[in-house]
């Protein structure tokens, strides 16, 4: 099994944060530099990450490269490490989480068993829930296929770090993103954001992960989230799916930031063209 070593401030509490911004930024830093530490396995989604992006040392994180490793709010620090470092992070599971088969199959395949070329499918336990949850079924709106370097995340962080030094760069990419208990009016003002600040036409495919519980809250009148998705989605015409197996779920694949990507909508399947990890 792994040894794990805990960072120094890990129960610290401030307000609802994981610890004061110093502290989580100390904690980081001491990680990085630890040559006994091969990987940092963020416990939660890491509320309040995009505080931490102007105090890092991206020359202290380039020279030692790590694994990292986290999904939801941690989506800020894999963009901005990958930006201002070069370095390959991974959007998956957190620690706190208890994984299945499934996305620890993938997890240590992907970490632990780099191959050349490594087709990842979509989860079956997604698509046997699917039958009685609509939040889980794949959608094609543009059917195809796309290569480009994954980029992407929470759909909230990765607008909000629009127009910042820290924003992905979408061209040419494969974009995924995700969210959860969001309304559609929230998704539409965020991707809308990332349309006028980044330009989605840019990607050369998107993919929306299980975006649970972003339907119409309320009485009143509301476009769906499939709606939603269809206002930015279908005008871009490059290989476009919705419901593929990452987000705020269990069964989840493991994704490579920065790594060059094949998405087959017709096998509906993420193909990753090389390594992230050597």
């Amino acid at each position: 099994g792994l040894r794990v070593k805990q960072g120094t401030y890990l129960r610290e509490v401030w307000g609802n944060y994981g610890g004061t911004v110093a502290a989580r930024i100390a904690d980081l830093h001491a990680m990085f530099r630890d040559p006994q530490v091969r990987a940092i396995w963020a416990i939660r989604g890491g509320s309040g990450c995009i505080s931490l992006l102007r105090h890092l040392d991206y020359r202290l994180i380039r020279t030692h490269p790590k694994i990292l490793l986290g999904y939801s709010d941690i989506t800020a620090l894999h963009l901005a490490i990958h930006r201002h470092a070069g370095l390959v992070t991974f959007h998956g599971p957190v620690a706190s989480s208890t994984p299945s088969d499934y996305s620890t199959q993938h997890l240590l395949a992907v970490l632990m068993e780099p191959r050349d070329v490594y087709t990842i499918p979509m989860s079956l336990d997604n698509d046997r829930r699917a039958l009685i949850d609509p939040w889980y079924a794949t959608r094609t709106v543009h059917g195809g296929s796309a290569s480009g370097r994954l980029i992407g995340g929470n759909l909230s962080l990765v607008s909000a770090l629009a127009g910042t030094p820290y924003a992905a760069d979408f061209t040419g990419s494969l974009l995924f993103i995700e969210e959860v208990n969001e309304e559609p009016y929230r998704i539409d003002r965020w991707l809308t954001q990332l349309d006028l600040a980044v330009g989605l036409d840019k990607a050369a495919g998107v993919m929306i992960g299980i975006c649970e519980n972003c339907g119409p809250q309320g009485d009143g009148p509301s476009l769906t989230l499939d709606e939603t998705l269809d206002v930015h989605l279908r005008p871009l015409r490059v290989p476009a799916v919705t419901g593929y197996s990452f987000g705020h779920i269990r069964h989840q694949f493991t994704l490579p930031v920065g790594v060059r990507a094949r998405l087959d909508t017709e096998a509906r399947t993420v193909t990753l063209l090389e390594p992230g990890v050597s």
